[in-house]
């Protein structure tokens, strides 16, 4: 997994190779990003497996997403084997300009004396 932030969004990676895309589950619950993926055998009945080190089976994988994070909107995209999601910074959590006004002159009050 890869992750990193470029301008007003994170963006984060997944190498998945073999995976069939229909295979991928992507939730969110209270801010935790859950991604699920299945890899199926390659080899039919009947073939004799000399060698099998890579990984079968179901992943998932679970990552915390902090509030400044805009949950709602996440892209994702599945192309030659990597998953690459897309997260935008929430409004409230980009950095905005606060205008500062001028404070009103205070006028001097002269009293008199008795």
């Amino acid at each position: 997994m890869d992750a990193y932030r470029h301008g007003d969004r994170f963006v984060v990676q997944f190498d998945l190779p073999g995976v069939d895309p229909s295979s991928i589950d992507l939730t969110v619950e209270q801010n935790v990003l859950t991604v699920a993926a299945q890899r199926q055998r390659s080899f039919g009945e009947g073939d004799e497996v000399l060698v099998a080190e890579r990984p079968q089976g179901e992943f998932r994988r679970q990552l915390f997403l902090g509030e400044q994070l805009d949950v709602d909107n996440i892209g994702a995209e599945y192309d030659d084997g990597v998953l690459t999601l897309t997260l935008s910074v929430a409004e409230q959590a980009k950095p905005r300009k606060v205008e500062i006004s001028k404070a009103p002159k205070h006028k001097e009050i002269i009293g008199s004396t008795a």
